[in-house]
């Protein structure tokens, strides 16, 4: 059995096969739930805090979402300017203050490390949703959670990862569920963005076929499922050096439909000029059903975490 009571959701790498799965079924479960109610009592009388020091659509709305059909309560912040913060509280007084208001504490914050210091002084679980270039073990989950709902299986997946992989907290978390599935890797990205060397080294040691290229189209012909990331304006320290790489790669339905048509296009959003417009209505576009599946994911994590489920 299972016990994610008090759990802290760090990083992609604490999780075993076997809680990878008990994560899908019991999101799974909420999905099926939900199409027959629109919300449920489970967290009723729980409370959730979603701390974002840094901007997010996505994953904020979605964890408020997911406690809002568990029948909870939901209280935070969208922009470190309206707390304390910005008067100049550290981040762990921030959080033992919050500690003792809530029961599960959803955080994202610019800085690699922060969700574990957070954790280290809380007594509630904390769950990352996104630490600066670190890790965003919720977003992993949920693409996992995608690939499994649009082609039926993850094992033996060839996957490629296209765009920011240097900084791409969503691609740092990913492979780390990926490899218990035996899925065949091929990164993409211009040589400044490449997948730091030390994740690459560590996959093929455990196992993994990694393959690396530049080359979109070249990767895009062999794949099962493309990953699409932005080249993040926000991580570079030299705005030239963004202007230079932002338009790397563009994915457009010509390329699908003469290399790949098949192909499950994923994102975790939000995108810029990386996947053209005309791709969204393809019926293997799935960018917007996976924004879509982080309520369900997420519910199954807030209810886990809070021994609820």
């Amino acid at each position: 059995m299972n016990d994610f009571k008090g759990m802290d959701i760090l990083d992609g790498g604490q999780f075993s096969r076997e809680e990878i799965e008990h994560i899908m079924a019991t999101a799974a479960d909420f999905e099926r739930r939900l199409q027959q109610q629109r919300g449920l009592d489970l967290l009723r009388g729980y409370v959730l805090a979603t701390l974002f020091f840094e901007p997010s659509t996505r994953t904020r709305l979605s964890f408020e979402t997911a406690m809002h059909r568990l029948g909870g309560a939901v209280v935070g912040f969208s922009s470190a300017e309206s707390t304390s913060v910005s008067k100049g509280e550290s981040l762990a007084d921030t959080i033992r203050t919050v500690d003792q208001y809530v029961d599960v504490i959803a955080m994202r914050h610019p800085q690699v490390g922060s969700a574990r210091e957070a954790a280290a002084v809380a007594e509630a679980p904390v769950i990352n949703g996104g630490d600066g270039a670190g890790q965003h073990p919720t977003q992993a989950l949920l693409d996992l959670y995608t690939i499994r709902a649009e082609r039926g299986r993850v094992d033996g997946t060839t996957i490629v990862l296209c765009g920011d992989l240097k900084y791409g907290r969503t691609v740092h978390a990913g492979v780390e569920l990926y490899k218990h599935y035996g899925c065949r890797l091929i990164l993409v990205a211009p040589e400044p963005l490449r997948m730091p060397p030390e994740v690459t080294a560590r996959l093929r040691q455990q196992g993994l076929t990694v393959e690396e290229t530049p080359n979109l189209e070249e990767a895009l012909a062999q794949a099962d499922v493309l990953y699409m990331t932005r080249i993040q304006k926000e991580r570079f320290a030299d705005p030239a050096e963004y202007e230079r790489l932002k338009g790397s790669y563009i994915l457009t339905r010509e390329m699908i439909e003469r290399l790949r048509p098949d192909v499950t296009v994923l994102h975790p959003l939000p995108r810029v000029n990386e996947i053209a417009t005309d791709v969204d209505d393809l019926s293997n576009a799935a960018y917007f059903r996976q924004a879509r599946n982080g309520v369900y994911v997420r519910m199954a994590l807030l209810a886990l975490v809070t021994g609820r489920a």
